[in-house]
């Protein structure tokens, strides 16, 4: 009994336990829940909070600011007024005058729940939530057609989270105040449809189709409704693949959502997108190409929209500039351009500030297809890229010299494949100076070999040159994948007159806000580079507008110019698809600068289907020389400031390593550059230095061996000098007999009783034509000794033999002959040289 007892009992406990436990749990479960629900109500108190503390300020609703936005004003450098963006091209229509297919098409693109939500869509917020934590911040945006209006009626972006409450703020308020239709008609007679001022869909219509809203046919308002989010980019006149693919978006969703059938997409969409777009366009106006990189400025501040900001832009902008440019690029009066279709761009900048002083966007451009050059990144620098990439990071990383000597040869790149100079000829060794001025390929590639391509890449990218995350050997000499703009070659070649100090090419210094915030947009200036770097390819690139350089067309007398020309190629490919001529080429650059401005024109064709042939390829020297003359005319020409940090130095020229010239070196073999402190020569050259003539000449004749024996000393190490051993035979013209790298010269048998002269010349190993003065020495070779000579008596005759103390009798002879009859001299030299004092001449 007692086991059965103790069982239950455990049960019972058991039992219990569960129980508690059981609680418990429930407690901890409900003491969780309310710390939830009192941490949301705090959540939301502290939102709310946050939320009315954020959009207290914001401005009251202005009902003429919601039908005629606030327009923006740009002045020039001179405070004037030169535009105004929001007060042109605007048709003012009622909601009952535009089509339910334009309505139901921007509301479908727009904001598809307009009529269900109050200000704020909270299912399409919780979407762009979730698309901007997966794909990154800004790939889907929440704003509704109410929030639209407010932002584009009222707030600045000063700071984006307080914008954004005033946003939501006003919003609730517009709905509250306004009905859906009068806020639809408010927007869609606000929104901005590009080309120029085009905003709302009326003036849309007429822009783009010649049309009144009503003629308007299905796919033409899906089209319009297609623009509002990014007008560039889906304009149909300069991207007609872009505005249609748009146009079907759209389509897609005004099936989607019912506002028209699938079939009714399926028709629109097959519409050729030229079918209806209109044929007649205004013609652009040349500041406009100016006020594109305005807009582009303005958009890096935030979510603004300059037609309806109610802004005051101070700008950089030049009109007595601006106007001379239009001249150039729209007449004939400074080039006779070959038609119509030759296109340039022209960026012109302040070297010192980088404030964008005027732009040349193009030629004889309509305003619906216009095209600004001066912005456009889509064609190949060529070979005014070497200063950037090639030879300014060599003297940045290398410390190379405005001298560095590199050989011009017949070279590969690093696959193997053969690179060649333009002219297909090779100069040898020559110097950095003349390698950038005759634009040779060969020593560009290998000074980017040598800095290395990462290296070469980050400094190009310092100067604001766009280069991908990795490039390859032919970018040394322009054949880049992608292209470079006017206006960025301005900003970096500026950098270089700069002390190498870069600032952004910028249009605008400073915003005012409609509720006159301020705000200063003028980058700072940033150091890329040292500026003794800077300096001394400056100082090369003025060699280039020189004789023997690319760019004289753009030489300017008494100008301090310094800048660089670039050429492009066709491939082959492109050559016999479009029937090109191999001496045309698709770009053609100058890049130059002085203390004060930077410019870069960049001329072509804009569909680089013809070619710029032979005088063509000068066009952009001439526009720059005609623009920086008429910049200068009235103003002081200084030139580029010399830094501390580089140093001036006589180099004798074809020395390399680099050695000072001595004061032996020919004015015509003498250059002067420039060397980083502390890396120039201090080694002086003595090629053409004065040789010291020989010294402590002797001569001897062996009688034993019949040679004479020449030996010297020389003063100086001789391991340069070469002897040259000149011989003159009894009053003869002198000849070389030999040269040699010893102190002595041996020459076998000598004619007897000849005069023989020597001169001994130390001769340069490295300079031929330097030599020293002749050393001298002579001597007469004896006759052979008697025991030599045979005497013949005549035929019948013997010789009687004399007596030693008897006198010859020599009645017969002559009392002034010397000598007997075979000639043989009286007085013999002894061996060892003239005898000084009875021949009473000097043998020196």
């Amino acid at each position: 009994m007692s086991e059965k007892y103790k069982s239950r009992e455990e049960r019972k406990t058991a039992t219990k336990n569960t129980k508690k436990q059981k609680k418990k749990k429930r407690n901890i479960l409900k003491q969780i829940f309310l710390t939830l629900i009192i941490l949301g109500i705090i959540g939301i108190v502290a939102g709310a909070t946050t939320f009315f503390v954020l959009a207290k300020d914001a401005p009251p609703l202005d009902e003429a600011l919601l039908k005629d936005p606030l327009s923006s004003k740009v002045l020039d450098k001179n405070g004037d007024k030169i535009y105004e963006f929001g007060v042109e091209k605007r048709t003012y229509v009622s909601i009952d005058e535009i089509p339910e297919d334009m309505k139901n098409a921007v509301i479908a693109i727009e904001d598809a729940r307009f009529y269900e939500h109050h200000g704020l869509d909270i299912i399409r917020l919780v979407g762009a939530v979730i698309a901007n934590f997966q794909e990154g911040f800004g790939a889907e945006g929440a704003s509704t057609i109410s929030q639209q209006v407010i932002k584009n009626s009222f707030l600045s972006p000063e700071k984006k989270l307080k914008r954004k409450a005033q946003e939501l703020w006003l919003a609730f308020q517009l709905e509250n105040k306004y009905s859906k239709n009068q806020i639809l008609e408010m927007y869609l007679n606000k929104i901005y449809y590009g080309v120029g001022n085009t905003h709302g869909v009326a003036k849309a219509a007429e822009i783009y189709f010649g049309k009144s809203l009503s003629e308007l046919e299905l796919h033409e308002a899906a089209l319009i409704a297609g623009l509002g989010q990014n007008p560039g980019m889906h304009n149909p006149f300069t991207n007609p693949d872009g505005a249609e693919n748009r146009r079907n978006v759209v389509l897609n969703q005004m099936a989607n959502h019912g506002f028209i059938t699938s079939e009714e997409a399926a028709t629109a969409k097959i519409v050729p997108l030229e079918e209806s777009l209109v044929d007649a366009q205004p013609e652009a106006q040349p500041i406009e190409a100016f006020l594109d990189q305005v807009k582009l400025e303005i958009a890096e501040l935030g979510d603004i929209d300059v037609y309806t900001a109610g802004l005051t832009i101070h700008t950089s902008f030049d009109p007595e500039a601006q106007s001379y440019i239009d001249e150039l690029l729209n007449s004939n009066k400074v080039i006779e351009y070959a038609n119509d279709e030759v296109q340039a761009g022209i960026a012109l900048t302040n070297t010192k500030t980088g404030e964008i002083l005027a732009l040349g966007g193009g030629r004889n451009q309509s305003e619906t297809k216009r095209r600004n050059f001066a912005l456009e990144s889509s064609n190949q620098p060529g070979s005014t890229i070497k200063p950037i990439l090639d030879y300014a990071p060599a003297m940045e990383y290398l410390n190379w010299s405005t001298y560095e000597q590199i050989v011009d040869e017949p070279y590969t790149y690093s696959d193997g494949t053969p690179i060649n100079n333009y002219n297909q000829k090779h100069l040898g060794q020559i110097s950095l100076r003349t390698a950038l001025a005759d634009s040779r390929n060969i020593p560009a590639l290998k000074a980017l070999q040598q800095v290395g391509l990462e290296r070469a890449r980050e400094f190009a990218v310092s100067l604001g040159i766009p280069m991908e995350e990795q490039i390859f050997e032919p970018y040394a000499i322009g054949g880049t994948r992608s292209g470079i703009s006017p206006l960025q070659m301005a900003g970096a070649y500026g950098a270089f007159g700069n002390a190498g100090m870069y600032i952004k090419p910028h249009a605008v210094n400073r915003v005012v806000y409609a509720d006159d915030t301020e705000v200063k947009t003028a980058p700072s200036p940033e150091a890329v580079m040292k500026d003794s770097t800077a300096f001394m390819i400056t100082d090369v690139m003025k060699s280039v507008l020189l004789p023997g350089g690319t760019g004289r067309a753009a030489y300017v007398p008494g100008l301090n110019i310094a800048g660089k020309t670039g050429t492009t190629n066709y491939s082959k490919e492109d050559r016999e698809k479009y029937n090109i001529s191999s001496k045309a080429v698709p770009d053609s650059w100058f890049s130059g600068y002085t203390p004060n401005y930077s410019i870069a024109i960049w001329t072509g064709y804009a569909d680089n289907k013809q070619g710029l042939v032979g005088s063509e390829q000068k066009i952009p020297q001439i526009l720059f020389k005609s623009l920086i003359t008429y910049l200068t005319e009235d103003e002081e020409k200084p030139d580029f400031d010399v830094p501390n940090s580089v140093v001036k130095v006589a180099v004798e020229k074809g020395s390399n390593p680099a050695k000072l010239a001595s004061e032996f070196t020919p004015k015509d073999q003498i250059v002067s550059e420039y060397f980083h402190k502390g890396t120039e020569p201090t080694q002086q050259s003595d090629r053409y230095m004065k040789l010291d003539p020989p010294t402590d000449i002797n001569i001897n004749y062996d009688e034993n061996t019949n040679q004479i024996t020449l030996s010297w000393s020389y003063p100086k190490n001789s391991a340069n000098v070469s002897f040259e051993i000149r011989e003159s035979i009894d009053e003869g013209s002198y000849k070389v007999i030999g040269t040699t790298k010893e102190l002595k010269y041996t020459i076998n048998n000598p004619i007897p009783e000849a005069i023989y002269r020597y001169e001994i010349v130390a001769v340069s190993d490295e300079n031929k034509e330097n030599r020293s003065q002749a050393g001298l020495q002579e001597i007469v070779i004896p006759a052979k000794p008697e025991d030599e000579i045979e005497i013949t008596p005549p035929d019948g005759e013997e010789e009687e033999p004399q007596n030693e103390d008897e006198n010859p009798d020599d009645s017969d002879q002559d009392e002034n002959d010397d000598s007997n009859e075979d000639g043989i001299p009286d007085i013999i030299v002894p061996p060892g040289g003239t005898n000084d004092e009875q021949t009473g001449e000097n043998s020196q």
